[in-house]
């Protein structure tokens, strides 16, 4: 072999222990440190009914929320002022609190996100639990 001799010369291998031992540590310090980093996040699942509902209730029919491009918002193909559309959606979810219907938003590309913020919020306000996303092929 070209590097091995038994003549006493430059010994050409290299000593891994230093990196070996280096490498170990700062697993261990990873290892110690990773759970500290990460927190909690409360979640409320739904747990599991023994007993089915005495009647079952068909759900109302969707609510379609449209925005389009210049950001006029529309309530079941009808427009509403955005400043209208809490009233409307408190008049929804106070009709059956239990069943409420199904807000069904659909926005269209170009729209400002400041419209579909202001909804969200509205939505989240007057309490509707049941939003969705159309999106369109």
């Amino acid at each position: 072999m070209a590097f091995a001799s038994n003549s006493g010369g430059p010994m050409a291998d290299i000593n891994v222990t230093p990196l070996v031992d280096v490498m170990l540590v700062l697993l261990i310090i990873f290892m110690v440190t990773a759970p500290i980093l990460s927190y909690p996040i409360d979640i409320d699942l739904p747990q599991r009914s023994t007993t089915p509902p005495d009647n079952p209730r068909e759900p109302p029919p969707p609510i379609k929320l449209r925005i389009d491009q210049a950001g006029t918002v529309y309530w079941n193909d009808s427009p509403t002022p955005v400043s209208a559309l809490m009233s409307m959606m408190k008049a929804e979810v106070e009709r059956d609190t239990t069943n409420q219907p199904t807000l069904e938003i659909d926005v269209n590309e170009e729209a400002h996100y400041e419209t579909l913020a202001k909804v969200l919020a509205q939505a989240k306000d007057a309490d509707m639990k049941k939003i969705g996303f159309v999106k369109k092929p």
